[in-house]
């Protein structure tokens, strides 16, 4: 088998480990590929290298996808998702002040004390002409769109009582350090970067937000999808082969060494680890913790890119944008997920696959085997921590239902 070489886009975050590794490992080869990465520092320089060709496929933000493809910031280009990277992984991390005033010490705070808490202090800030600031890595993000649900659900409307801005991963730590934001939302390892320097806490993970919530996905142009659907069809073998091989905690050490080199994330192995066991060190001062599905791979067809999710986000950029329904844009941004692609992909594979493409998002609240058409499937939990459930057959019926 000859052997094509293709560039992937990331930014240094734990959860551009599958490219990585399936590079690393051998997965990428055994199907005949060759994985070059090309790092970046901010997620608008990732799509530019992507929508220009210095890349073929990236590592990106799912709802970024979305954004390109509908046209929101710049003139609209379609990118397609035929793989899911992981759910989850993301954190809450704030000041020691803020912290102190609206979570407990030394675990994770409830997401709905803290929000009744942090309510009542950006209250009082603002009587003393000051504001709670927040740092995100991009407008259109699930950081910003769980960070945003969260608050408006609290009583907190993101866009008036608190400023948040943009700052790129790498970045916010020590955005947080010179007092620039009060808190930041942000993918491993940079949260615990900044408890390591001492200069935050972490309050809350997104996955107590949405637990199965959809994160960063494989993207690319919808043209060089068409035209490279072979070599994109073994890209997603060989990720697949990865996930299962970073999940077995016998690899986790191994693979934590992989991640952290120079060309990868230049970072901590410990902190990478920590991540990748879903044990996270919440403050300087105490051990680790351990965050059920604080990072989520593999299991439960957590890599299918479900059509619902990306429903899901349309209805957040609908919402944030202060956008009007189009049953057409729906269809647009439902069609940047590509499930047809990952079904044949891994067709008589070892993988269980869903029986359909979409599903009521946060409607799981515990093990429930579902219809499938290769193996045996059951999904875990996956609530919004309000107890919506999100329908994509209607969104516009969600979102009036939905605090402004």
């Amino acid at each position: 088998m000859s052997t094509d070489q293709m560039n992937i886009g990331f930014l240094p975050l734990v959860d551009a480990a599958l490219p990585i590794l399936a590079q690393e490992h051998g997965f990428a080869e055994e199907q005949g590929l060759n994985l070059n990465f090309i790092r970046d520092i901010s997620w608008a320089s990732v799509l530019d290298r992507l929508l220009y060709g210095h890349t073929d496929a990236a590592h990106l933000l799912a709802p970024l996808a979305i954004a390109t493809t509908l046209g929101r910031g710049r003139p609209a280009k379609a990118l397609s998702v035929p793989f899911v990277l992981g759910l989850n992984g993301n954190a809450v991390t704030m000041s020691h002040d803020l912290a102190d005033i609206v979570a407990p010490a030394g675990q994770l705070g409830d997401p709905v004390e803290v929000g009744k808490k942090l309510k009542l202090e950006i209250t009082t800030r603002a009587q003393a002409g000051r504001r709670v600031r927040f740092g995100v890595v991009h407008r259109y993000s699930s950081h910003s769109y769980k960070l945003r649900y969260w608050l408006a659900e609290c009583g907190i409307a993101p866009d008036n009582d608190v400023d948040i801005v943009t700052i790129a991963p790498p970045f916010a730590a020590d955005a947080l350090a010179n007092q620039e934001v009060d808190g930041i939302c942000v993918g491993e390892p940079w949260n615990s970067v900044a408890v390591e320097r001492g200069v935050g806490r972490i309050v809350l993970v997104t996955a107590q937000i949405w637990r199965r919530g959809v994160e960063k996905v494989l993207a690319m142009p919808a043209e060089k999808l068409e035209e490279d659907r072979d070599k994109i069809e073994r890209l997603v073998r060989a990720l697949h082969f990865a996930a299962r091989h970073f999940v077995d905690p016998e690899n986790w050490d191994k693979n934590a060494d992989i991640l952290a080199r120079a060309e990868y994330l230049d970072g901590s192995a410990t902190l990478i680890q920590r991540a990748i066991s879903d044990r996270i060190l919440l403050t300087a001062d105490s051990p680790p913790v351990d965050v059920p599905d604080f990072m989520f791979q593999y299991r439960e067809a957590a890599n299918f890119p479900w059509t619902s999710q990306a429903a899901w986000l349309y209805s957040q950029m609908l919402r944030w944008d202060d956008l009007e329904y189009s049953a057409d844009d729906q269809l647009r941004a439902e069609q940047v997920f590509r499930p047809n692609v990952y079904r044949t992909a891994l067709k008589g594979h070892d993988t269980p696959m869903p029986g359909a493409n979409a599903k009521l998002e946060g409607s799981v609240t515990d093990s429930l085997p579902v219809g499938s058409t290769q193996g045996r499937l059951t999904l875990g939990a996956n609530p919004f921590f309000d107890g919506r459930v999100f329908d994509p057959t209607d969104i516009t019926g969600y979102l009036a239902k939905l605090p402004k």
